[in-house]
């Protein structure tokens, strides 16, 4: 086996965190309902967030349960939110089963379709530039050859690497593909939360403090490092497995 290039001290605690919050298992239908709510709000903000969305979370959460309109945020934050919130509920049907080409599609379609309804659900067409980095994604043509090989990956179960790790790495490698016009760092971020909660593990919330680092982070990934992004997978993974924990235990009650 090879050598894991995590932090094995993290993921001794997150091994304890992650037993403790198996105890709780099965859920009550009650604790699950609460849980999809929660973060349905969080990581639609967070994520959101990260891209340049400036609602806050209060905002998101009166757009997203209220359906009010919030004055001075534009209607594509509005319509970042809701399509976040349509993404997040669907990736629940993904769990239990292995992740297709199609299932990728409408999670942009749901997120994209009120955005850009001419290119949700579909690949690029075009080739693109990611503003503040040199790096250049593969020609647009290659996209639906490198997304099967990627969806083989997505679903592969690699003995030699911790969950997290190949989840960090997969995470990465969709991001240097960058398969859409828009929207690959949310749709990049659920399939990462997929394959997380696949494994025990609790939703990938960076918080919008972090943005700088998750970056920069990606920046090192797109050159072949990605020791930068495995640690901070693991480091947020393991802060909200803390929360995650007081909140299973209090609902538990």
């Amino acid at each position: 086996m090879a050598k894991l290039t995590m932090n094995n001290d993290i993921l001794n605690k997150l091994s304890s965190l992650k037993s403790a919050l198996d105890g709780y298992r099965p859920f009550s239908e009650h604790v699950v309902k609460q849980l999809k709510d929660y973060y349905r709000i969080r990581l639609t903000y967070t994520s959101n967030a990260i891209e340049g969305n400036t609602l806050t979370e209060a905002e998101t959460k009166v757009i997203i349960e209220d359906g009010i309109t919030i004055g001075g945020k534009s209607l594509r934050e509005h319509h970042e939110a809701i399509g976040h919130a349509k993404a997040y509920d669907y990736i629940y049907s993904l769990l239990d089963k292995p992740i297709s080409e199609e299932d990728i599609l409408f999670l942009h379609k749901l997120f994209f379709e009120k955005i850009d309804s001419g290119n949700a659900g579909r690949y690029r067409l075009k080739n693109v530039i990611i503003t503040g980095t040199d790096y250049l994604p593969p020609d647009y043509q290659k996209v639906p050859v490198l997304m099967k090989k990627h969806i083989d990956n997505l679903n592969k179960y690699v003995k030699d690497k911790h969950p997290l790790e190949q989840a960090s790495d997969l995470h990465a490698e969709f991001e240097s593909i960058h398969p859409f016009t828009d929207g690959n760092g949310r749709i990049g971020r659920l399939l990462l939360s997929i394959l997380t909660k696949k494994n025990g593990y609790c939703p990938v919330i960076i918080p919008p403090i972090r943005r700088a680092e998750y970056i920069d982070a990606m920046q090192k990934s797109n050159k072949g490092d990605l020791n930068a992004l495995r640690a901070l997978v693991l480091s947020v993974i393991y802060e909200e497995m803390k929360s995650l924990n007081r909140l299973v235990e209090s609902l538990a009650r």
